[in-house]
């Protein structure tokens, strides 16, 4: 006999590369998860995992074993929220993903703030700059920063904020070198490019009067961390494009000047993507997104606040 508890430790293991990273997801020794799962499989006298040096492959019988056990849990808490929804309760586990340094600066305030006033919500908070490598059944809501022309299958998106795009140095580096006049002139300043997503970040596209003018940069700098690449901006090591949002307060303040104002770049709206239609109904879930989408109204980095 299955238990839920057996339920979810399998759906731990088979959401995870290795046994290490199981581990550390359960939050127990990679002996002790060694250990369950040989007594969960030879309780159930079959092989759920096949173990290829540090990976795991799921069997059949493991790959049917976590559909179905994932739908059993998934259901079980359907149940229990909508039980809860009758006494005027939230409750249950709470999956979101954001971006790094937008999600450590907007989001993770009101996820500190929303669980406080429902207690009996869990929150797991992932910060990632790679929305593409986290699999759409992990999450039951994603924060995505830049224009999403169609929603991968399974998922519904909501815009949240306006954000810009926009070029910009250090008034330091501009009194060094000057600032570009034209978009091409770029190509024989120092830029800096950050890598995030599996975006082409050295192509920087630029529109004015209806016509699209492109400028592949070659970085002297390059990170996947937009704080660095926004530090050595502010340190005067060249020109970077940056998300309004990341940079608004550097440019009120005069620590960074923008560039090449007469040129518009591609929006970089905030979006909301729910992990799925029965996710996206979930009274945690939907409360967590009006939350959200009353902090960013109207978007701080346009209030000053």
């Amino acid at each position: 006999m299955l238990s839920t508890d057996d339920l979810r430790f399998f759906a731990a293991v088979a959401a995870a590369p290795s046994l290490a990273a199981a581990s550390r997801a359960l939050d127990v020794s990679p002996p002790a998860v060694t250990q369950r799962l040989r007594a969960l499989e030879e309780r159930l006298g079959m092989h759920l995992v096949e173990r290829a040096g540090r990976h795991l492959a799921l069997t059949d019988e493991g790959e049917l074993l976590a559909e179905r056990g994932r739908a059993i849990l998934e259901s079980l808490g359907d149940l229990d929220e909508a039980l809860a929804a009758r006494r005027g309760r939230v409750v249950g586990h709470l999956r979101i993903v954001a971006p790094l340094g937008f999600g450590r600066r907007h989001v993770a305030p009101v996820a500190a703030a929303f669980q406080a006033e429902h207690p009996q919500v869990a929150i797991d908070l992932l910060l990632s700059d790679r929305l593409g490598g986290v699999p759409a059944g992990t999450f039951d809501l994603a924060i995505h920063v830049g224009e999403i022309e169609r929603a991968a299958p399974g998922l519904i998106a909501r815009r949240l904020a306006p954000n810009a795009r926009l070029v910009c140095a250090a008034p330091a580096y501009l009194a060094a070198h000057g600032g570009p006049a034209v978009p091409a002139d770029l190509r024989s300043r120092a830029c800096i490019a950050l890598r995030e997503n599996d975006e082409d970040v050295t192509l920087w596209r630029f529109r004015r009067d209806r016509q699209e003018e492109r400028v592949r940069i070659e970085p002297r700098l390059a990170s996947n961390d937009g704080e660095v690449v926004r530090r050595w901006a502010l340190a005067g090591r060249g020109i970077i494009l940056r998300s309004e949002w990341d940079v608004a307060d550097d440019l009120r303040a005069g620590r960074l000047v923008r560039l090449l104002d007469a040129y518009a770049l591609p929006d970089a709206p905030v979006v909301a993507l729910l992990g799925s239609r029965t996710r996206a109904r979930a009274a945690r879930t939907g409360r967590f997104l009006d939350a959200l989408a009353r902090a960013l109204d109207p978007p701080p980095w346009r209030s000053g606040t």
